[in-house]
C-alpha cells in the first residue's frame, strides 16, 4: 500500500499559518508520505484566479517534489433539484482533474432527499447521471467514486446499492474507515460489502461512546446511538489496525490516504498518525 495524506488533514494549520498549498505539498513530501490528496481547490491558494490554474501549479509543484496526487475531492449533491447542472459541475471538476494529473476523482451523491423521497428512490433517480460522469471520467482515463460520507448514503448496506445501480466499472467506493462510526458500524463489518468496489481508502480515527442523553461539547451524534469526534490515528475506537490488515489479506495494494480532523494540534497529529501507518504497514 501506499500512504497519503488529504490535504484537509492540514486545514486548521493552513487557516492558523495562511499559508498556500505549495507548503502542504512541501510539509507531506518532508514527513514523509508517498502522495497527497486535494480537496476542492481554492485558487487564492494558489496565487491565482482559476481552478484550473491551481490544478496546474499543484501540479507543477508535486511533480518536482516527486510527490504523486493520489485524488481530488469534490463535494456534490445530486439530488439538489437541478441534476442537469450538478453532473455538468462534475464533469467539469474532472477536466480540474485532468490538469491536476490524478488517476481519481471523489464526488458525493447527496447530502438530503427531497420530499416525500425514500433513500432507494433516491438513488434510482441519482444513478443516470453518476453513471454518466462515470463514463466522462473514463474517456479521461480518470476513475469516479463516492465515498460513505454524509449521513444519508453512509451505511455500507446504502452504498452498496449506490455501487449496484449505477454499475459502471469506472465507478467505485472511497472506503473511508471512520466514518462508519456515522452509521453506528464500523469498517471490518462494512468490509464484505465493500471490497468489490474500493478503489480509494481513507485511515481516519475516532473517539466513540455511548450516548447518555447529554452531548459532550466538540463530540458529534449520528442516529443517537453513539457520540463520536475525529482523533489522532490510533488514538481512538476505529479499528486501523486490523481494517489495514484485512485489506492487505484480500489483495488490496492501492493508496490509502490519512484524513485527520480532530481537535488536537494538526501537525504533531499528522506526524503520529504517518509513523503509525508506516509501523502498520511493516507488519503487514
Amino acid at each position: 500500500m501506499k500512504f497519503g495524506v488529504s490535504s484537509y488533514s492540514f486545514s486548521a494549520y493552513q487557516k492558523a499559518s495562511g499559508c498556500d498549498y505549495f507548503a502542504l505539498c512541501d510539509l507531506a513530501k518532508e514527513i514523509g508520505f508517498d502522495g497527497i490528496e486535494f480537496i476542492d481547490l481554492n485558487p487564492a491558494l494558489a496565487g491565482v484566479e482559476t481552478e484550473a490554474q491551481a490544478a496546474e501549479k499543484i501540479r507543477e509543484k508535486c511533480e518536482a517534489l516527486g510527490l504523486p496526487i493520489f485524488a481530488y475531492t469534490v463535494s456534490a449533491n445530486f439530488l439538489d433539484g437541478n441534476m442537469a447542472a450538478m453532473e455538468e459541475k462534475i464533469c467539469g471538476k474532472l477536466d480540474v482533474a485532468k490538469i491536476l494529473g490524478v488517476p481519481l476523482l471523489r464526488h458525493d451523491a447527496a447530502w438530503s432527499l427531497p420530499s416525500g423521497m425514500t433513500w432507494e428512490a433516491g438513488i434510482e433517480e441519482m444513478a443516470p447521471a453518476i453513471r454518466r460522469v462515470a463514463a466522462y471520467g473514463e474517456s479521461l482515463g480518470i476513475r469516479t467514486c463516492t465515498e460513505n460520507h454524509g449521513y444519508l448514503y453512509q451505511a455500507p448496506e446504502r452504498v452498496l446499492r449506490l455501487m449496484q445501480t449505477v454499475n459502471h466499472k469506472n465507478y467505485g467506493w472511497l472506503f473511508d474507515m471512520g466514518n462508519f462510526t456515522c452509521a453506528d458500524t464500523d469498517a471490518l463489518a462494512a468490509m464484505p460489502l465493500a471490497r468489490p468496489y474500493i478503489f480509494h481508502v481513507h485511515a481516519k480515527d475516532m473517539i466513540i461512546k455511548p450516548t447518555d442523553g447529554i452531548r459532550p461539547a466538540g463530540m458529534n451524534s449520528g442516529t443517537g446511538i453513539h457520540y463520536w469526534r475525529g482523533t489522532v490515528l490510533g488514538h481512538g475506537q476505529v479499528p486501523v489496525v486490523q481494517t489495514l490488515r484485512a485489506l492487505h489479506t484480500q489483495g488490496y495494494d492501492g493508496t490509502v490516504s490519512l484524513e485527520f480532523e480532530g481537535p488536537e494540534d494538526c501537525l504533531s497529529s499528522i506526524r503520529f498518525a504517518h509513523e503509525y501507518l508506516r509501523r502498520i504497514a511493516d507488519s503487514l
